[in-house]
């Protein structure tokens, strides 16, 4: 009832789509306890969307990044990823104000992949394990696509 994909027994998984792309992802719960997935196009986000869907400190971090990366959909992706992650685990809202990224450059390769960490602001419980404190992903720009990632 809330949107997300019905899974068999033992499976857990994490759809996403935008024009142009398709994936899915999905493993067994004896190996990984959740993930989650997003795909946007590498556009700057509409007028107005940045505010809604960030914290102060974010867009204050983010200012610090280096140019040519719309950070603010890269933002969008991991906080997508983050909720998909999320979800399964707690049956419980995560607004978008709910957790803190930050992010991190992959060196070598020219600054289009990194790493970030979803700091969770509020209380963590999951229905069974550990609660949820930071989830930490991954994140990639090309072909004109962001694509974030975290398997837990």
């Amino acid at each position: 009832d809330k949107g997300e994909p019905c899974w068999p027994d033992g499976v857990v998984g994490s759809l996403t789509h935008c024009t142009g792309y398709r994936g899915a992802v999905v493993g067994r719960t004896e190996a990984v306890r959740s993930v989650g997935i997003d795909a946007e196009p590498h556009d700057v986000l509409p007028d107005g969307v940045l505010n809604a869907i960030s914290l102060p400190e974010e867009r204050h971090e983010m200012a610090a990044l280096p140019a040519g990366l719309h950070w603010d959909r890269i933002l969008f992706c991991a906080k997508e990823a983050t909720y998909k992650a999320w979800f399964p685990l707690t049956k419980r809202w995560l607004g978008f104000e709910d957790a803190h990224i930050v992010f991190d450059l992959d060196p070598p390769d020219g600054g289009t992949t990194g790493v970030f960490v979803s700091k969770i602001l509020i209380d963590g419980q999951a229905l069974d394990g550990p609660p949820l404190t930071a989830l930490r992903g991954r994140w990639s720009v090309e072909r004109g696509l962001v694509l974030t990632a975290i398997v837990l």
